[in-house]
């Protein structure tokens, strides 16, 4: 489904939205510009869209970053990538400090240069204590590698006798997740028209509403946010249950 145009909605915001933020290569090829030309575009996109979903009150934001399957580009475009990256970390950790947002990276830290690791936890440790909204990057992240990394500390424990086998239920997986602690995403965005997940929150988004965009991540801003967010709104989420059942389990007045 391709989302139009909306009305923006004064309902509350969903809580966590996560975005995969697509299009970067095609942005550039369209004007005749090399990929490099997207990706610093894209990144004034994150710039622009960690300030709206600030401004809608969205208390946590999950930007698909670097996917593992990335480390497959090109050398260059991926130095780059890098090259963009640790500009973002050195120049905006600043602001959105000031603005009380809290940092938090997820990902495969050992595959990053120990420059960029170093940086994300100098931004994860001055912003750790900002309440007003967390802005998650996802770089060097792959779901399936998050969920063999949480079977791999689940194992653990239960061969040194810290958990039965038959402890391991749901809450247990997700505690042993990168995001344990964030609640799932209730939205996620993917921009430039492609509809798929592409190895990302595979666990997470077990129950999140899908919303997919035509425009390119380095043209989405305030307005495209603000759109999917009534589309949102317009979705019924009943979890797997009927309405008659999810009206059965509210608390009576």
């Amino acid at each position: 489904m391709v989302v139009p145009t909306l009305q923006r909605t004064d309902k509350p915001p969903p809580t966590h939205v996560a975005i995969i933020m697509d299009g970067n290569g095609r942005w550039a090829k369209a004007r005749g510009l090399p990929r490099t030309a997207g990706h610093a575009k894209g990144a004034e996109a994150v710039r622009r869209t960690v300030e709206a979903a600030g401004d809608q009150g969205i208390r946590y934001l999950t930007l698909f970053g670097f996917s593992s399957e990335n480390w497959k580009r090109p050398k260059d475009e991926i130095g780059d990538l890098m090259g963009l990256m640790r500009r973002y970390l050195r120049s905006e950790i600043a602001e959105i400090h000031a603005q009380g947002i809290r940092l938090k990276v997820i990902g495969e830290r050992p595959r990053l240069d120990t420059d960029i690791v170093a940086l994300i936890e100098d931004a994860e440790a001055l912003t750790k204590d900002n309440e007003r909204m967390m802005l998650v990057l996802a770089i060097s992240y792959g779901a399936r590698q998050e969920l063999a990394g949480a079977v791999r500390q689940l194992a653990r424990a239960v061969q040194s006798g810290d958990l039965a086998p038959e402890d391991i239920d749901e809450a247990a997986v997700g505690r042993s997740l990168m995001t344990a602690g964030i609640p799932d995403p209730d939205m996620l965005i993917r921009t430039s028209g492609e509809q798929r997940i592409s190895n990302f929150l595979l666990w997470q988004l077990a129950y999140t509403e899908l919303v997919f965009v035509d425009r390119l991540w380095p043209d989405f801003g305030a307005t495209d946010l603000a759109d999917a967010i009534t589309e949102f709104h317009r979705r019924d989420r009943r979890y797997g249950a009927t309405d008659n059942s999810l009206r059965a389990e509210q608390p009576r007045p």
